[in-house]
């Protein structure tokens, strides 16, 4: 059985089969950026800056779980899609409220 050909696109991108020793914390660094990226769009609220720290230190830690299952199964990629969305679902929101100021 082949490896390689059962990771997913990201693991693959930084080929964690081939060379774990940099592929592993490049695929864990961008699960972390896009895990604060989606929290950060969709969920965050204005906080304390100590309850900020601890819901980020949770994040990393939780993002440690999510890398070693994103080898095999499409967890980057699915943050990737929720990035997207949220990000559209961000400008059409900002579009909207400039437009209901301009007529009102």
């Amino acid at each position: 059985m082949d490896v390689a050909e059962h990771l997913s696109f990201f693991a693959a991108l930084y080929r964690v089969d081939q060379n774990p020793e940099t592929g592993t914390p490049l695929l864990y660094l961008t699960i972390v950026g896009l895990s604060i990226l989606v929290y950060k769009l969709g969920f965050a609220k204005k906080l304390p800056i100590g309850k900020s720290i601890i819901i980020y230190l949770f994040l990393i830690l939780g993002c440690t779980v999510l890398t070693f299952l994103g080898v095999f199964l499409p967890i980057t990629e699915g943050l990737v899609v929720a990035a997207l969305i949220l990000i559209i679902y961000k400008v059409r929101l900002h579009q909207q409220k400039k437009q209901d100021a301009n007529l009102g």
